[in-house]
């Protein structure tokens, strides 16, 4: 016997059996795990065991590392049923024979199928539209989307997707066109849906806010200060799209804005109260497309205008609360035109001009008291001569 098996055929014979069962093995494992497999929370789900549903023998089932199975039913040919499936279903499904051989695996992942997108668009300038989404149904599992823009009777222009961030951009759009319409198709492994939102180019172009906005006194003017600020960089720079911009400035404590459009990236304002520091905004609209927006307003800059050394600064907290009220609530901003600041030069003005007025009407009043007084004493110098008269007829002999 120890002959037989020392020689060199039955070592080959011996050699080779080895060989085949561990290639049959190999085959076991390689040929029957499956990829993925998808199912939609809150349903039941099965889960096939692989040859063990021709053979119809026992089998067992575990989930990641013995980890206990939810909810579930094994049905006669092996398949494992689980019954309503939230996301503590998910994991690794391992089926066996009754010898503990495994026969199958499943990597088992849950979620929803795509629903209905909520799309909005801006449109920065006539070269680039951004669109983005939120989606009204939390997937929980990877999403692909695929957009497009397309005006009427145009070809659809491709919208480059960001799929982590949820948007998509088109470059060079029909801004000729009156309607467009985005289409964005959302697809997952459990179902895919479409959704289309149809809008007007020009109404939704609003340029982004201008940039390094500055304010700055202008030496020897105490009631001037000079604005200055750079179009978006998001804005063409050239003469096919100019922009007009609106400006406010206000001094600091009052809720009243004064307000100018220009075309130009400066200005002088001079009425600017001496001594106090003043709030600057600016937003911008294209000049020519009157369905356009304005743009969201610069943050607050603040400026002060320029002060004499030789002169004591005024107190900021001592102007009139009727010129210049407090405001201590945030205040929204409206596109329409408040009355502006009355400035020092106006007051004394004012002043004089209720002075001169009150002066007139004194003597209006004076005038006309010494005219009734002046008749009324005519009046009585007539009726005494009158009565004078009588008493002397009526002592005169008949």
């Amino acid at each position: 016997m120890p002959g037989l098996l020392s020689s060199p055929g039955s070592l080959t014979v011996i050699w080779f059996l080895s060989w085949s069962l561990c290639l049959s093995g190999a085959q076991i494992w390689t040929n029957e795990v499956s990829d993925v497999q998808y199912g939609r929370l809150d349903s039941n789900v099965t889960l096939a065991c692989g040859k063990s549903q021709m053979n119809r023998i026992p089998v067992a089932w575990h989930l990641d590392d013995n980890q206990a199975l939810p909810g579930h039913k094994v049905t006669s040919d092996g398949s494992l049923v689980l019954l309503h499936v939230n996301l503590s279903a998910q994991g690794n499904y391992s089926c066996y024979d009754n010898h503990g051989l495994l026969l199958h695996s499943i990597k088992l992942r849950l979620g929803h199928p795509p629903g209905l997108l909520s799309i909005s668009c801006q449109v920065p300038n006539h070269t680039h539209v951004r669109c983005s989404w939120v989606e009204s149904v939390k997937t929980f599992l990877p999403v692909e989307y695929n957009a497009s823009l397309r005006g009427n009777g145009q070809a659809g222009q491709p919208c480059l997707v960001d799929p982590v961030h949820k948007y998509c951009d088109v470059e060079h759009p029909a801004f000729w066109q009156t309607i467009h319409t985005l289409r964005i198709t959302a697809t997952n492994a459990l179902g895919s849906e479409t959704t289309s939102a149809r809008f007007k180019l020009d109404k939704l172009l609003k340029p982004d806010p201008p940039e390094s906005l500055l304010v700055n006194k202008v030496e020897g003017f105490p009631k001037r200060l000079l604005i200055s600020w750079n179009l978006p960089s998001s804005w063409p720079l050239h003469d096919a799209f100019p922009l007009v911009f609106h400006v406010r400035y206000r001094p600091q404590g009052s809720q009243y804005w004064s307000e100018v459009y220009t075309e130009d990236s400066s200005m002088e304002i001079f009425d600017a109260l001496v001594g106090h520091p003043h709030q600057v905004q600016i937003r911008a609209r294209d000049e020519l497309d009157a369905d356009s927006q304005w743009s969201d307003w610069t943050p607050l800059r603040y400026g002060r205008p320029w002060e004499d050394p030789a002169t004591s600064e005024p107190p900021e907290e001592n102007f009139p609360d009727y010129l210049f009220p407090f405001n201590t609530k945030p205040e929204t901003s409206t596109s329409k035109s408040l009355r502006p600041v009355l400035q020092d030069d106006g007051n004394l003005g004012l002043v004089i001009l209720l002075v001169l007025f009150a002066v007139v009407i004194v003597a209006t009043v004076v005038s006309l008291i010494f005219v009734v007084w002046l008749r009324q004493r005519r009046r009585e110098h007539v009726t005494k001569q009158e009565l004078t008269s009588m008493v002397k007829m009526k002592s005169l002999p008949v």
